[in-house]
């Protein structure tokens, strides 16, 4: 902190500022006053990106409270802005001429926050009629410091035609102003609200029939401001709430979400819903196609038994989910052919999970699963091998049966006769269902180059009698292997990490590709 002249600047607590030549660093006011050691007034700043000094505190006395440690900062007023309007941002970002540091960092945000460059082509020409505005269809005014509409009755005389508009990453905290700007552009179909902190619905909006997709991601709304909203977005189709920290959806009148009646995707990735049962409040949204849940909490799923018809497609990505018996419950979902469970235990073999080939053989409808496509060829397999793992199982533990619902099915299916344990002079064991055909290929750096090999093996081989017979094969002494089973459609190998486990139990069927590879 350095002492500065007293700046005639006004500034509020609570008000959205950026600092001075910085359009991208954005922060709340705090605190306007003196502060103690220093003199003039001060604003302290609490900084969205969290890259500020202290917590609002200095030399021990406080003047308030910043969301981390060190996110909030004193600066002198002269160093902040408060922003322009809309019609003031349209004219720098479409009449000025464009600097090559500009242009480098021009990109639009995508539904999912990514980054999407944007290359300029013929920029003159580009440039002449981007300056008529009447022509505008699609704006993008992102991180441009908008503060506010302007006077009202310009936008629509200016830009008339505007169907897309993006406003991410801006000064814009009140419904008021959105609701302003959104009354003047008739055509309007498309608004992206992300990374504006939106303040808490106060008046009602106009009823804004035009609208179809809105884009609300990090904008601290929660579920009872989406209800409020219902209001006034009577058609909307799409609708983007990512990274807003919502646990609870919270119905208004009911215990189940009504209206909504033209939505047809939701998108509540990157929050913090943990209960299953806050799902089930939306299975009354009749036109629902598409719900994104990734990267949320969930620990668990289930179909509702309360006659609703959940017919959509479902991302779950990136949660908890452990149990078998929630993939299961997915087979219920009457139009689900594509579901997206990686980042789940349940996908993850290192902490527990199963191999592709049994949500594969599980999931009786589905299409694509994490993104790639199930064969025919593809599920035949998996639901073979999956059939052959449960068998060989059965034995040890005959309950275990219970646990697998469609094993029955594809066990009569396949025509699969079940093997009888027989006692030999080693104590029970199961005779071999017969040989496999198993391509070995060697992929270790230290290995040379190795022809691939093809053998038949039986298939109670255990995954250590296969490490010491590809030492063998591919002449391999003194070194520690580690096998992987390469399968189709799974964009990583699976571990092999149980030297006690035989080809069938681990689901190896005929034509698989084992993976040759050193211990690191």
């Amino acid at each position: 902190m350095q002492d500065s002249p007293k700046s005639t600047h006004e500034f509020q607590v609570g008000q959205r500022v950026h600092a001075s030549g910085d359009s991208r660093r954005i922060g709340t006011v705090k605190y306007v006053g003196p502060v103690e050691g220093y003199s003039g007034t001060w604003v302290g700043v609490d900084w969205d990106n969290g890259e500020g000094k202290h917590d609002g505190s200095i030399n021990g006395v406080r003047y308030f409270h910043a969301k981390s440690e060190r996110s909030g900062s004193f600066v002198r007023a002269q160093n902040l802005s408060q922003g322009i309007s809309l019609l003031e941002a349209l004219e720098s970002r479409y009449r000025s001429d464009t600097t090559k540091d500009e242009e480098d960092e021009m990109y639009v945000l995508s539904t999912s926050n990514k980054r999407v460059s944007v290359e300029l082509l013929g920029k003159n020409k580009i440039q002449d009629k981007l300056s008529r505005f009447e022509e505008l269809t699609s704006v993008s005014l992102a991180y441009m410091g908008i503060s506010s509409p302007g006077i009202p009755c310009h936008i629509n005389t200016r830009v008339p035609n505007i169907k897309e508009l993006d406003l991410s990453g801006n000064l814009l905290s009140e419904w008021k102003d959105v609701g302003s700007i959104c009354e003047q552009l008739p055509a309007l179909r498309t608004l992206n609200l992300s990374n504006n902190l939106m303040s808490r619905y106060k008046s009602e909006l106009p009823l804004l029939k035009s609208i179809r997709v809105v884009v609300l991601n990090n904008t601290g709304i929660d579920w009872e401001q989406v209800e409020l909203l219902r209001q006034a977005l009577t058609t909307i189709e799409e609708l983007h709430i990512m990274g807003n920290n919502i646990s609870r959806i919270l119905p208004v009148s009911s215990s189940m979400v009504q209206g909504f009646d033209s939505l047809r995707l939701l998108n509540l990735e990157d929050n913090c819903i943990a209960e299953w049962n806050e799902i089930m409040k939306l299975s009354q949204l009749r036109c629902l196609e598409q719900l994104y849940l990734n990267k949320n909490c969930l620990g668990s799923l289930f179909y509702p038994d309360n006659g609703s018809q959940y017919e959509m497609e479902v991302m779950c990505c990136d949660n908890n989910i452990s149990d078998l018996a929630s993939v299961d419950s997915l087979n219920l979902f009457p139009n689900l052919v594509d579901i997206r469970l990686s980042g789940n235990p349940v996908t993850d073999s290192t902490r527990g999970g199963v191999p592709r080939y049994v949500l594969i053989a599980r999931l009786a409808k589905i299409q694509i699963l994490n993104g790639s496509e199930v064969t025919p060829r593809e599920r035949k397999e998996s639901e073979i091998r999956y059939v052959r793992l449960v068998v060989s199982r059965l034995h040890a533990s005959p309950e275990e049966i219970k646990q697998h619902p469609r094993f029955s099915e594809l066990k009569n299916f396949y025509g699969i006769e079940d093997e009888r344990p027989s006692i030999g002079a080693s104590g029970p064991q199961a005779i071999s269902s017969g040989f496999l055909s198993i391509t070995l290929k060697c992929v270790g750096a230290s290995m040379g180059e190795k022809p691939p090999l093809t053998k038949k093996l039986p298939a109670t081989t255990t995954v250590g009698k296969l490490k010491f017979l590809c030492e063998s094969f591919f002449k391999l002494k003194s070194m520690r292997l580690k096998l992987f089973l390469q399968e189709e459609g799974s964009p990583l190998p699976l571990l092999l990490d149980n030297d006690t486990s035989s080809l069938m139990d681990v689901g190896i069927g005929n034509d698989s590709i084992i993976l040759v590879d050193e211990e690191s």
